[in-house]
């Protein structure tokens, strides 16, 4: 499946990137229309193919007499003309003189409150799809108050520069479908503002640095290049609102350790899909309070869908196929109210519920390839003859004593761990799926939304 580029939700944390506002507040007012893609107070559907990028920004107003910091920008500028040694479409013909707020894809603005400078500084470069061919060099630091760095769709290649990580301002760095190499960029987690990452569609290598998910991101595009290991358990800690690590190489599993009421509560786009995650599906997803994209697919996943998928109530699209579990799918994930796009083809599931019986025959549920007796489009009995066993495979390990009287009275019970700190994310992982175990689905659902007293778990 192709991941293209799309205009990501910008629901940006006010203390993250407070002096980033401002900069863009200065631009837009110097401007006609936004100088940045970012859009706050933005919102966007759910990704499946993605969309366009974001139109360019306008062409800049600010001239060489108002700019009071040119001779470090214009060399930064002419270092990276320099560094460019194809450039079939004219991108930077323009690059002439020492007005570098007259270069094409060179956005000019104000001075950033408290900048030791005074006039125009160039605040954004914009080169996407101009097929350049070359590297981005170091010297690219010398643009001390860049807010944002379009490149995306050029050759670039190489390594990404250390000195990244002195743009102070920097809060949007796009790098996607380039020909860039290496580990993981750490310059790019040294950038205090940064809140938009997209480094897709590169030939970045090994293993994800656990802070990528730490930082205060709200969009982080890693798909589709070759990352490999283990995805960091602090993937649940991250902020932002979309996270994609399709087309890797990412092995072991998906990572268990959801933070009860933490930063994962605003993800709402997750992509796991094209890998070689191993294990079974996390009870634990199904308590991400606003996901509404949720890929599994092309992975080596097995054993049984957990019921606390139902318990994703704002979930649109579900895709979980190609994998090699197994079981009768749950009734209640066929009832998700805002499904538009169910998939659990190709996996070995031996039945169908009631529930998913009434989906069949939609093209917006698809569960060809599997192991249902009586129905077409599905495996040859060889095939589900010699299906993987789940031997009893679980995310959790359960203790075996009994709840208690009620859901209600094991809410209050966990509310006042809670409240004198001593509830740890295992124990309440244990007591939601005693609820799922001893009290069915409905009540665990319930008692995950008592517990989070009026937050929105659910």
């Amino acid at each position: 499946m192709g991941l293209r580029h799309f205009h990501p939700l910008a629901m940006l944390r006010v203390h993250a990137v407070a002096v980033a506002v401002a900069v863009v507040l200065l631009l837009l007012l110097s401007s006609p229309s936004p100088t940045s893609q970012l859009s706050f107070g933005a919102t966007f559907g759910p990704w499946i193919n993605g969309a366009a990028p974001p139109p360019s920004p306008p062409s800049p107003a600010l001239t060489q007499s108002q700019s009071g910091n040119g001779g470090q920008e214009y060399a930064a500028l002419r270092a990276l003309k320099a560094a460019i040694s194809d450039d079939p479409h004219g991108a930077l013909s323009s690059w002439q003189g020492s007005n570098v707020c007259a270069y094409k894809g060179v956005y000019c603005s104000a001075p950033p409150p408290g900048a030791a400078t005074a006039g125009a500084v160039v605040a954004g470069i914009d080169l996407n799809h101009a097929s350049l061919k070359g590297t981005l060099p170091a010297a690219v630091s010398l643009l001390a108050h860049l807010t944002f760095i379009h490149l995306n769709s050029n050759r670039l290649a190489g390594a990404v520069p250390d000195t990244l990580g002195d743009l102070q301002y920097l809060t949007e760095l796009d790098l996607s479908n380039n020909l860039f190499s290496g580990p993981f960029p750490a310059s790019t987690l040294l950038i205090p503002s940064l809140v938009y990452l997209d480094l897709r569609f590169n030939g970045f290598s090994g293993e994800l640095p656990e802070e990528v998910f730490a930082k205060n991101l709200d969009a982080v595009f890693l798909n589709n290049n070759q990352f490999e290991g283990e995805i960091p358990e602090t993937l649940w800690s991250s902020p932002a609102t979309v996270i994609t690590l399709a087309n890797n190489r990412l092995t072991g599993p998906v990572p268990t350790a959801y933070s009860y009421g933490g930063a994962g509560g605003r993800l709402r786009e997750v992509l796991f899909l094209n890998n070689r995650l191993t294990g079974c599906v996390p009870e634990a997803l199904g308590f991400l309070p606003c996901i509404q994209v949720l890929d599994l697919s092309s992975n080596l996943l097995s054993g049984h869908l957990p019921s606390t998928l139902s318990c994703l109530s704002g979930i649109e699209v579900l895709n979980i196929a190609h994998n090699q579990l197994t079981g009768e799918l749950p009734e209640l994930v066929c009832d998700l109210r805002r499904i538009t796009n169910l998939s659990v083809a190709f996996n070995f599931f031996s039945g169908i519920s009631q529930g998913c019986d009434r989906l069949a025959g939609r093209s917006m549920f698809d569960f060809a390839g599997n192991c249902v007796p009586g129905r077409g489009m599905q495996r040859p009995q060889p095939e589900c003859d010699g299906a993987p066993g789940d031997a009893g495979l679980s995310c959790l390990r359960i203790p075996g004593s009994r709840l208690g009287a009620g859901h209600a009275a094991a809410a209050a019970r966990m509310r006042s761990v809670q409240r004198a700190g001593a509830l740890s994310e295992a124990v309440m992982l244990v007591f939601l799926e005693l609820a799922l175990t001893r009290l069915g689905i409905d009540c665990a659902c319930e008692l995950a939304f008592e517990l989070d007293e009026g937050r929105g778990l659910i």
